[in-house]
């Protein structure tokens, strides 16, 4: 190893005494240097995820709560429509528009509809609308696929249910930005969501990219999604992520909870990957512009 400096071997007596404190020093850096590392360990893990603040605990019944912020300029993009096209910017969340009980009834029309089909991948959707419905790793039109049997399927109660609830949601959204219901117009695509944590097979299948509504589909004021599942009973993972700089807000799945926001970029949001259990849910969308309004779905 070569020779060793006489300088060195000269130094050892009067270093000798400090011997004892390099020995606790050593690894007591090496335990600062773990925790160190843990800690911006978990800062990046915790980045990654976006969890920062829960909005809405699944536990929690909550009446109202309403979080503004600024507007984002992807209105100005688009025509404005005086009196609906958003001004007043934000996200709100209440469980008092449906009940436990509608959205379990709700839920069973979505477990009858997509008992159908279902994706190959971790995502399925079915739209009432437009009959769209996913089926191995493609989408065919419901009512022309299976025709008649619909008819035993779904009844005319539930498309009943189906518009008396989209009815109150559109209410609620119209009271929380002072805006008149009657301006409001039903939009596609509006769907029920059905996501597990299979494997995704297709494009269609990963759900989790942080996307911007109005981006996405240009039609799009207001967005508003309906859980009909339990986070942490029903499914883990799974929940919605608003994605705000430096301060991400999530919100705990309940069945019967009604999140909504305007879908402009002041609202970039995901969903987090379900690592277990099944999650269903009815995005329900809205619009200013009348000619982009559909109608509520008719048994055919």
């Amino acid at each position: 190893r070569g020779a060793v400096p006489r300088s060195v071997l000269s130094g050892r007596r009067s270093r000798a005494p400090q011997e004892p404190r390099w020995r606790w020093l050593t690894p007591a850096f090496l335990l600062f240097s773990a925790v160190l590392g843990g800690l911006l360990g978990w800062s990046y893990l915790s980045a990654e995820e976006g969890v920062t603040e829960v909005l809405a605990r699944h536990r929690e019944h909550l009446q109202d709560r309403f979080v503004e912020v600024p507007c984002s300029e992807d209105y100005d993009s688009h025509k404005r429509y005086e009196g609906c096209t958003p001004r007043k910017c934000g996200r709100g969340v209440t469980d008092s528009v449906i009940t436990r009980e509608e959205a379990e009834r709700i839920r069973r029309i979505a477990e009858r509809g997509l008992s159908l089909g279902g994706s190959d991948g971790g995502a399925s959707i079915l739209d009432l609308h437009s009959g769209a419905l996913s089926l191995g790793k493609h989408f065919v039109n419901l009512y022309r696929y299976f025709g008649d049997k619909i008819q035993d399927i779904f009844t005319e109660e539930d498309f009943a249910l189906y518009r008396d609830v989209r009815q109150r949601i559109q209410q609620r959204i119209a009271l929380a930005f002072g805006i008149s219901s009657s301006l409001l117009y039903l939009t596609k695509p509006t769907f029920f969501s059905r996501i597990n944590n299979t494997e995704a097979k297709t494009t269609h299948d990963e759900y989790w990219h942080p996307h911007i509504d109005k981006v996405t589909y240009g039609s799009f004021d207001y967005t508003s999604l309906l859980y009909l599942s339990d986070y942490s009973e029903d499914f883990g993972g799974g929940r919605f992520v608003f994605m705000d700089a430096g301060s991400n807000k999530t919100i705990e799945p309940r069945a019967g909870r009604v999140s909504f926001f305007t879908s402009g970029s002041e609202n970039l949001h995901r969903v987090e990957k379900v690592h277990w259990g099944t999650r269903y849910a009815i995005t329900i969308s809205f619009t200013c512009n009348p000619d982009h309004s559909i109608g509520d779905p008719v048994l055919m």
